[in-house]
């Protein structure tokens, strides 16, 4: 049960910046009504409620596993947002960081071992 909260907690993670990222992208360019276009943004207000819920996943995790394998478990966060890079805004990604994915993976598959 742990490791599926460990993963609700990455995904939740990836998703506040999938939001945070589309609205930005909405937004466009820093101007004089940037601020306010941020606190008007649905994408901007999800992510950081999304943000909230994946802390207070966080805080639980913390009470149940070692802070050893938890925390480098959240480094997944870097993986997903590659995929997530690459599928859903269409970004190049490189061989080289597709290696230093699986490394993450193979060292967060380590750690839990």
């Amino acid at each position: 049960m742990n490791y599926i909260l460990l993963m609700i907690n990455v995904l939740f993670l990836v998703f506040g910046q999938y939001l945070w990222k589309v609205g930005m992208t909405k937004i466009g360019t820093w101007g004089p009504g940037t601020i306010l276009d941020l606190i008007k943004s649905p994408y901007i207000i999800g992510g950081g409620l999304v943000y909230v819920f994946a802390t207070l996943i966080w805080l639980f995790i913390l009470t149940r596993m070692p802070f050893s394998i938890a925390y480098p478990f959240q480094s997944l966060a870097y993986v997903f947002g590659i995929v997530m890079g690459y599928l859903v805004f269409k970004e190049a990604v490189t061989p080289t960081q597709w290696v230093g994915a699986a490394v993450i993976v193979l060292g967060v598959y380590l750690i839990a071992k």
